[in-house]
């Protein structure tokens, strides 16, 4: 090294040594940080006594005060007001009747958990046996109910502060000091209800809080928990739901991450839905000003379900005294118990949108319930509405069975014309038309059951999964008509298909499949021949979608096409006259036709397209001479 270097590298090892001597803590500074640690230690340890020993939870005194003014300054620095109220030690207070059993904390004046006594949880272990659970509401210790109070140039969260607890009856009050103002909750357990009144009043606080603000926002955060075995299903229909003054509930997320700002609005209430559960946030006089909304998925090998995230304005209008009312309802999807708040809270319940919902809410829910007062087994209640349900649709169903008569008496006249025309389908199809016109034969006259059925269809397609009356209730080798059955268990998984079999699936599969060639097997499929075979290739295919739905609908399509299967039998077998059919149609024919319809529209139709088609072919045809000859000429 030369001189330079060494000049240098003595410039930094001085400037190095001096500034640690200036910034080393004084000794004032060490002792606090001793003690710092000192408190943190003793709390930690506390902590542990109070997991060995829960009687320890309740004594507020085992953590010596942090008296320290450093300390002081820095609580005040964070809570401002709130300083005395952000130490303390955590207590359980419960309030319980006969449906409910709630367990609050005084940290953050919240509900730790919410037990519902009458449900309870499926848990499947590795062996597939099915054991029940206690089922609960708000237990995750990641939830967040808060209040974010902007305080002094900061905001304060209501979950960072102790508060002071006290019980009278079935009434729990939870009270955050501030100085000469303090933040009051209070909930109020009404007998024989999943209804908790909740108030929270402002008192004291007109001096501490923001004078810009109009609104205090409460922050909820709630990581929704796999309730139902089919988490899959439960996934897909969960959401949050929330309600604008004189709208229609709406919702937000399902399938997929979703976010709805409702800024500058006025909410009636807010909800975290579940498949059968939801709990509810319900304003009382004055309405939440404005929200926001997001809905997270979370990978579906984790415990949660959803991550529901709302935040919505507590109307503040800086006076001495203000409360907000409100009332939390923490418990099952009853339509009827819903329905008797008179504020549209049943709508949380996914039996559908539009019309379908319409059928559901309003035909399908209070027809069954009828019927389940005389029958238990919610099973034979599915098999006796489908009975009521075909023998209701039978006119349409006979309709549809005559029409395959009449079609199948022609078939040997079909079957001259495909021989006369078989060069030649375009052709063929025309006369078939032409046959069928002339013999008042309409091959869309098998469609009108199926397109008047399909409203009832895809109305219990929404309702099985959605109505909780079928939840955990058995029938015959199906454990839970609100899940998937289980006939027997896979030792692999199949992509789409799952880890087990559908018993009620495949015998709908099998039965769908029976029922089509019975039906089909007179027709005529010459002129679109895959038909044949796609008719047959559609019930496998929905085997994948329907292994993993709700029992209840496939138990309901299984029986239903029994049913289809005995109609047509008894129909075709008892009731037409073959011979009649036919002397009605050779009568049909002598009748004179009037000119226009459906049919006559279609072999227009049919004529126009033959034209263009034989056309394309001219003009084929002289463009390939025209190549011919170039190429003779080359």
């Amino acid at each position: 090294m030369d001189k330079n270097q060494i000049i240098g590298f003595s410039l930094i090892m001085m400037i190095v040594i001096g500034w640690s001597i200036m910034t080393a803590p004084t000794q004032e500074e060490l002792d606090r940080q001793q003690y710092l640690q000192d408190s943190i230690k003793q709390a930690e340890i506390v902590a542990e006594q109070i997991a060995l020993n829960p009687a320890i939870e309740s004594s507020p005194t085992d953590i010596e005060p942090l008296n320290d003014s450093l300390l002081i300054e820095q609580r005040t620095n964070q809570f401002g007001d709130f300083a005395s109220s952000s130490v303390g030690t955590e207590q359980i207070y419960t309030l319980e009747n006969e449906l409910l059993k709630v367990n609050f904390t005084n940290k953050g004046g919240i509900i730790a958990d919410a037990l519902i006594k009458e449900y309870h949880k499926i848990e499947k272990l590795e062996d597939h046996t099915e054991v029940k659970i206690d089922l609960k509401l708000l237990e995750d210790d990641k939830n967040r109910f808060e209040y974010l109070l902007p305080i002094q140039n900061k905001t304060v969260s209501s979950m960072n502060l102790f508060f002071e607890g006290s019980k009278s009856g079935n009434t729990i009050t939870f009270k955050a000091n501030a100085g000469t103002g303090y933040i009051q909750q209070t909930y109020t357990l009404n007998p024989e209800s999943y209804k908790i009144d909740y108030d929270v009043s402002f008192v004291g606080l007109q001096n501490s809080i923001d004078p810009a603000t109009e609104a205090i926002k409460l922050n909820w955060v709630n990581y929704l928990d796999k309730l139902e075995l089919n988490d899959t299903w439960e996934r897909n229909i969960s959401a949050i739901y929330y309600k604008e003054t004189n709208e229609d509930s709406e919702y937000c997320g399902c399938r997929s991450n979703d976010e709805d700002d409702m800024s500058g609005k006025s909410l009636e209430w807010i909800s975290g839905v579940n498949q059968f559960f939801n709990t509810s946030l319900i304003t009382k006089d004055r309405p939440f000003s404005g929200g926001n909304f997001e809905v997270t998925l979370i990978d579906k090998d984790k415990d949660d379900l959803k991550l529901l995230t709302s935040s919505v304005g507590i109307p503040y209008d800086h006076g001495a005294n203000e409360t907000f009312g409100m009332s939390l309802f923490v418990g099952p999807n009853e339509y009827t118990r819903l329905q008797s708040y008179d504020n549209d809270l049943e709508q949380v319940i996914p039996y559908g949108m539009s019309i379908f919902g319409t059928i559901n809410r309003y035909g399908i829910r209070p027809f069954f319930n009828w019927l389940n007062t005389f029958i238990s087994s919610k099973g034979l209640v599915i098999i006796l509405l489908i009975f009521i349900i075909k023998m209701v649709l039978y006119p349409l169903m006979y309709k549809m069975l005559y029409s395959q008569a009449k079609m199948s008496a022609l078939k040997p006249d079909i079957a001259k014309l495909t021989a006369k025309f078989k060069d030649d389908p375009q052709a063929k199809q025309m006369e078939t038309m032409k046959m069928y016109r002339e013999f008042g034969v309409s091959p869309l006259g098998g469609c009108l059951p199926m397109a008047a059925q399909m409203p009832i269809w895809y109305a219990l397609f929404r309702f099985f999964p959605a109505d909780i009356t079928f939840r955990q209730e058995s029938f015959l080798w199906a454990t839970d008509l609100s899940s998937y059955d289980v006939f027997f268990n896979l030792p692999f998984t199949i992509p789409a298909l799952g880890s087990h079999i559908s018993l009620f699936t495949i015998l709908w599969a099998v039965s769908t499949v029976l029922y089509t060639y019975y039906n089909t097997k007179h027709m005529d499929m010459s002129a679109n021949p895959a038909m044949k075979y796609v008719q047959y290739f559609m019930p496998l295919m929905f085997v994948v979608f329907f292994n993993n739905f709700a029992s209840g609908l496939t138990c309901y399509m299984f029986f239903s096409t029994l049913f289809n299967i005995i109609q047509t039998l008894v129909t075709k077998q008892f009731v037409f006259d073959n011979d009649k059919i036919l002397a009605e149609l050779h009568k049909e024919k002598a009748k004179p036709k009037k000119k226009g319809g459906f049919q006559s529209r279609l072999e227009e139709a049919m004529k126009q397209q033959k034209q263009v088609q034989a056309e394309r072919d001219k003009k084929g045809k002289k463009q390939d001479t025209k190549k011919g000859t170039k190429k003779n000429r080359n």
